[in-house]
């Protein structure tokens, strides 16, 4: 069976996360070095976001206050990862509302 587009976009998501993660610290990881990292590097809004954005976007993924967004932690249900791809989600549709007024 082929991957769906969905599913091509999902494998993506999580190999582009683990590109960058892992490189300081823990592999389940980004730090704000690796998310900046992966934000201007990786996202076409990148080039475009402050870096007073990218400081609010970790504050508000930063759920344990440790300095690294966790992909998946395994002692406890962690939303984060979710968090990120939908705020994304919404950067980008925000993006294209914009692009298309």
């Amino acid at each position: 069976m082929l991957e769906t587009s969905l599913e091509k976009a999902l494998t993506t998501m999580v190999t582009t996360f683990h590109k960058y993660s892992g490189r300081e610290g823990s592999k389940l990881t980004l730090s704000r070095k690796e998310l900046k990292e992966l934000i201007k590097k990786d996202l076409c809004l990148g080039e475009k976001m402050k870096e007073s954005s990218i400081d609010d976007l970790m504050k508000s993924l930063d759920k344990h206050s440790d300095q690294e967004m966790d992909f998946k932690q395994y002692s406890e249900t962690s939303l984060e990862y979710s968090v990120f791809l939908t705020t994304l989600c919404v950067a980008y549709n925000d993006f294209f509302l914009a692009d298309n007024q």
